[in-house]
């Protein structure tokens, strides 16, 4: 019996113990030419709801047949706001929407360290997820939350959204279809990071529930820098700056265009900054290159892009657009007999037909963890100084014990867990 099921059943339940009663149907329950009926609809909850939460929130109620119906966040003010702008229900701990029965997906927007553990509570509670990027903190973190999604058989999209865009989707299929020839070199471009943030304890804000923002991450002083942006991204108990947080955009992009990743071993040294002064400690200025099976690979911060070079030309996708050599490659048509990739006009609603349909949405979760591991690999290689071998058949880092350690889980704070 599937959740739509149980959800209908319920309802016809609830319907037939109050039929003694007077009663009045609305017309949203109803539904109508463009809103199916309430049974019909997907409910959403919505975990982290600041500005990014807020702003996905506002896609998803623009959504054909889904429903948002409750939000958590750790601010009081920010979750009370948002479900009554949707005329739902407020929840201080995230673990009390997971109970509902009646919700059946959600959409997790909070700081990078609570990505993981909550997307696998999410999956254990039989909902489905919308995770926005990085993913994980860890490569085993990662693992895990693939391998939890893949047993209760829930339905993952990723928040990178450039592959609903036409000119990302168009450039990977240039590539797929042989357009450039043998890709022989992937050059992936990112924002930077930077160092700086107070270390200054300050009284935490009474509108905040800091022990629950800190989560499973290590309890430290509240400082005014600390859980706003940059500060969520650019401190290391919560992320790995901006090798993932923003480097999840174009190696996406460098996934769904090519499989060199996974054609062979993919082997990454290089350099970086680490702060050793202010609030703020997660790798910058990043300087990565190595291989990706017989690909040579290169990753540097100064943009967003990313770049595929064959033997017979070159394609370079941007959030803002695309260019080749030749130029007349941005003319080609992609025929029904080339690669053609799932087309997705938007990942929001995307992701609400893929919950019906239970059909992969347009960035899955295998992808994610594929994408994730590249930059997780460049933390662990400036971290270390060091070589780094990834089988990606074993799913192991080979013949580094300390960087082998780096890729497990990190210590979490009780009550949480994997």
């Amino acid at each position: 019996m599937n959740k739509r099921e149980i959800s209908r059943r319920g309802f016809l339940k609830a319907a037939t113990a109050v039929a003694a009663a007077p009663y009045v149907i609305t017309s949203t329950a109803l539904g109508n030419a463009e809103t199916p009926p309430a049974s019909e609809r997907i409910t959403l909850g919505h975990i982290g709801v600041g500005n990014r939460g807020g702003s996905l929130l506002g896609g998803f109620l623009n959504c054909s047949g889904a429903q948002c119906v409750a939000t958590a966040d750790a601010y009081t003010s920010r979750r009370e706001a948002r479900a009554t702008a949707i005329k739902g229900k407020a929840y201080a701990d995230f673990r009390e929407l997971l109970a509902r029965d009646d919700i059946d997906a959600v959409v997790v927007a909070t700081p990078d360290h609570w990505h993981v553990p909550i997307a696998i509570a999410a999956a254990r509670a039989g909902k489905d997820a919308y995770v926005e990027k990085p993913l994980g903190v860890t490569i085993e973190e990662d693992l895990i939350c693939r391998k939890v999604f893949t047993e209760n058989q829930r339905i993952f999209q990723y928040g990178t959204q450039q592959r609903s865009s036409r000119h990302c989707r168009f450039g990977c299929e240039l590539v797929h279809s042989g357009r450039i020839g043998e890709v022989q070199k992937i050059e992936v471009i990112a924002p930077n990071g930077g160092a700086g943030g107070s270390t200054t304890e300050v009284p935490v804000p009474p509108d905040l529930d800091y022990n629950m923002w800190v989560g499973p991450a290590p309890m430290k002083p509240f400082t005014a820098d600390r859980c706003k942006p940059p500060g969520t991204y650019w401190i290391f108990d919560y992320s790995i700056g901006y090798l993932g947080g923003w480097g999840a955009h174009p190696l996406d992009i460098m996934v769904w265009g090519s499989d060199a990743d996974i054609s062979g071993p993919v082997v990454l040294e290089g350099t970086g900054v680490i702060p050793t002064e202010g609030l703020y400690d997660t790798v910058y200025n990043w300087d990565i290159k190595g291989t990706l099976g017989k690909v040579d690979f290169t990753f540097k911060p100064g943009g967003d892009s990313t770049k595929f070079i064959g033997t017979e030309g070159w394609v370079q996708v941007r959030r803002g657009g695309i260019t080749a050599e030749p130029a007349s490659l941005l003319q080609s048509k992609i025929g029904p007999d080339d690669v053609n990739l799932q087309n997705s006009p938007r990942q929001d609603q995307n992701f609400i037909d893929s919950v019906k349909s239970r059909k992969p949405a347009v960035s899955p979760l295998d992808h994610a963890v594929r994408s994730d591991l590249i930059s997780l690999l460049s933390d662990i290689v400036v971290r270390t100084g060091r070589k780094i071998t990834w089988d990606p058949k074993k799913e192991v880092i080979v013949g580094d014990d300390e960087a082998a350690k780096m890729a497990k889980a990190r210590p979490m704070r009780e009550p949480w867990t994997l």
